[in-house]
């Protein structure tokens, strides 16, 4: 609610003011019209000393980090730059935060008593992220009042700063410990610690320096031989995360919408994560073989960050692809294959068994499973679980599932 110039204090003492002034004409009262007098001009100059006062020339406000996960802290710096020829007053602050970010941004401005002089004013609160998508913070909104609580004076200074919510990417267990009985388990520390180069022989051709002569395979194979250096390809892992609008509440389509499909992208990153990380090359995909996102094997942090950004803003599309999803990824065989789907039927078992031989470990998580859905699946081979509201919980249940061999 809009608020006048004046407090309760400060309307209380002009409407007595006028109130003597009238009564003092009355009465023949000079006492009483001084007074009242006096009163009326204390207020007017309180007005005038807070809105003669020139607006600060500029507001800059900092976000670290510039993106905050869901869950995560983000310090926000505000700093007011400007001059003025009067005394600066004391007042309030408060910066807008969106529904998407949880804080308190709100405080007390201290006052100065050098006219003239070019002031510069630090603030500064913390901000969580609370739901994924694009946001805005500020403007600011300060409230002057003068010494005497009679006046006070509300400014919007700056504008808004954007802010992006990204979905939390939890730690999750290393896979190389279910990797075992599927046949992609990953030696991690010994292929980063001795290379990945292999050693193979092949014919001798003009130019080839002989210090390069496998003479062992040259004995074997009664013909000169050459060391030929093949480097070892990182294993592939495919995650898709299915986005019909019909298999998600109709909330989904807007980032942070759906509780449900919030922890669905919240797996889905975090799992591309610790693929990655366990030396894996990850391609993530949405149900149509749309490419969201690709991760080298071990990588960096500035790739964690894009990783996360790029799922900042995503929602559900219109159409239904589960059901077609093997023709999307036909001719493709990777390692570790994840789905991540919203409701799971029955019908879709077929698609699924056609699925599941694309991949070496096939993992299937499903916010709303149907009657024996998850377990139609386990059948065609797949290691499942019901995607619940904890992300590692989740990731545990999936990975540490029995299946039934295909």
């Amino acid at each position: 609610m809009r608020r006048g110039p004046l407090t309760s204090r400060g309307a209380g003492a002009l409407a007595l003011g006028l109130a003597l002034c009238a009564g003092a004409h009355a009465a023949g009262s000079p006492e009483a019209l001084a007074f009242g007098v006096l009163l009326v001009s204390l207020a007017v100059a309180c007005l005038l000393s807070l809105y003669l006062r020139r607006s600060p020339a500029r507001v800059l406000r900092t976000l670290r980090p510039e993106a905050v996960a869901v869950g995560e802290e983000c310090a926000v710096s505000l700093r007011i730059s400007g001059r003025s020829p009067l005394p600066t007053p004391g007042g309030t602050w408060t910066d807008v935060v969106p529904a998407g970010l949880i804080g308190t941004a709100s405080g007390s401005l201290p006052a100065s008593l050098t006219p003239g002089m070019r002031e510069t004013l630090e603030l500064g609160y913390t901000v969580t992220g609370l739901r994924r998508g694009p946001w805005t913070l500020g403007p600011l909104t300060v409230v002057e009042h003068d010494p005497f609580g009679l006046a006070r004076r509300t400014r919007r200074l700056g504008g808004a700063t954007p802010v992006t919510v990204t979905p939390r990417v939890a730690p999750l267990a290393s896979l190389s410990r279910v990797g075992g009985d599927a046949g992609v388990a990953l030696a991690t520390a010994e292929r980063r610690g001795q290379g990945a180069d292999n050693l193979i022989p092949r014919p001798y051709a003009p130019g080839d320096s002989m210090r390069r002569v496998h003479w062992r395979a040259s004995a074997r194979l009664g013909e000169l031989m050459v060391r030929e250096e093949e480097q070892e390809s990182s294993p592939q892992a495919l995650v898709v995360l299915d986005r019909g609008t019909s298999r998600w509440a109709a909330a989904a389509a807007a980032p942070g919408g759906d509780p449900a499909f919030e922890v669905a992208v919240s797996l889905c990153v975090s799992i591309a994560w610790r693929l990655a990380n366990d030396g894996y090359v990850v391609e993530v995909v949405d149900g149509d073989g749309l490419a969201l996102a690709a991760l080298a094997a071990a990588p960096g942090a500035d790739e964690r960050d894009q990783l996360a950004r790029a799922f900042a803003t995503l929602g559900t599309r219109s159409a239904d692809t589960l059901p077609h999803l093997d023709r999307a990824l036909v001719g493709r065989t990777v390692g570790p294959l994840i789905v991540i789907a919203g409701r799971l039927e029955g019908d879709d078992a077929p698609v699924l068994a056609r699925l599941g031989h694309r991949g070496a470990l096939p993992l299937l998580f499903a916010a709303d499973p149907r009657l024996d859905a998850l377990a139609e699946a386990r059948r065609a081979g797949w290691r499942v679980a019901a995607l619940g509201d904890d992300v590692e919980d989740t990731w545990l249940r999936g990975t540490e599932a029995t299946h039934v061999g295909r």
